[in-house]
């Protein structure tokens, strides 16, 4: 059973034995409506070096904080400066218009609902990738044992929002310092990755990671894991807009919502307006 299942059986004795609707992690052929219910985490200690996933965004993360942002320019030079520029990224997919990205951050519910709000961005899969089986399910990858991270896939247009923003957000709503965990989710395939699509983005998010970790933002070394992508595996229909679908699901209303208002707060200029959805 995966840290979100205990938590599951843990949330429902504490509060008296309310039922969630869990259905363990083999993947629901249910509607949507019933796909597994995972509670909250506990919170955790801050000296014990854990974060508590309902209030991930790390202190770092506040509006006092600026991190870095990376000039393309500089890439490959690592003593130059930093500047807040445009880079032009329309040569990292045949379509000039679109461009990729892949990120894990824990749980892809909540990486899902973060990225989906960002102006610019036109499509989010949560999935699967950086492991050894083909056609991982849910089940399998939970295990651990697989090899692959949950992580999503993003579809965005480089003339509205650019790779190094998406870095930022990326880096600014999760922990990065904590290997193979994100609060009580514990596991390889909850690691901090950035899967890069082409060696642009590669030299982008070393150049990012090594500012941030001379700017002495984070208390611990970043663990973040920058690898090639390799095989993508879209997962399964019920976790596919899972917040949205499913707002009023434990995990959903006591982590990832809470998450999601922070985030809002920390980038409203950078969020989607009704006249961008209504465009779709």
């Amino acid at each position: 059973m995966s840290s979100r299942g205990i938590l599951a059986v843990v949330i429902a004795v504490a509060i008296g034995g309310a039922v969630f609707g869990f259905k363990g992690l083999t993947p629901s052929t249910e509607p949507l409506s019933d796909a597994p219910a995972v509670p909250m985490a506990p919170a955790l200690d801050s000296a014990s070096g854990l974060v508590d996933t309902s209030t991930e965004l790390a202190d770092a993360s506040t509006d006092a904080v600026e991190q870095p942002k990376v000039d393309a320019a500089s890439v490959g030079d690592e003593n130059a400066p930093l500047k807040d520029i445009q880079s032009k990224e329309n040569d990292m997919t045949e379509n000039s218009n679109e461009a990729l990205a892949t990120f894990g951050s824990g749980c892809f519910w909540c990486t899902e609902a973060v990225f989906k709000e960002l102006k610019g961005v036109t499509k989010v899969v949560s999935g699967y990738t950086g492991g050894e089986v083909k056609n991982p399910t849910y089940e399998q990858v939970c295990t651990g044992l697989t090899g692959h991270a949950e992580v999503i896939q993003v579809t965005y247009d480089p003339e509205q929002v650019t790779f190094e923003e998406l870095l930022e957000v990326f880096w600014k709503t999760h922990d990065p310092t904590t290997l193979n965990r994100q609060g009580n989710d514990i596991g390889t395939q909850y690691r901090s990755s950035i899967f890069y699509h082409n060696d642009r983005q590669k030299e982008l998010a070393e150049i990012y990671m090594k500012k941030l970790d001379e700017s002495d933002i984070f208390s611990d070394p970043i663990v973040t894991q920058i690898e090639p992508i390799g095989e993508f595996y879209s997962a399964e229909k019920y976790h596919q807009n899972y917040f949205a679908l499913n707002p009023n699901q434990p995990y959903c209303r006591f982590v990832t919502a809470p998450k999601v208002e922070k985030f809002r707060k920390l980038f409203r200029e950078k969020l989607k307006t009704t006249a961008d959805t209504d465009a779709k």
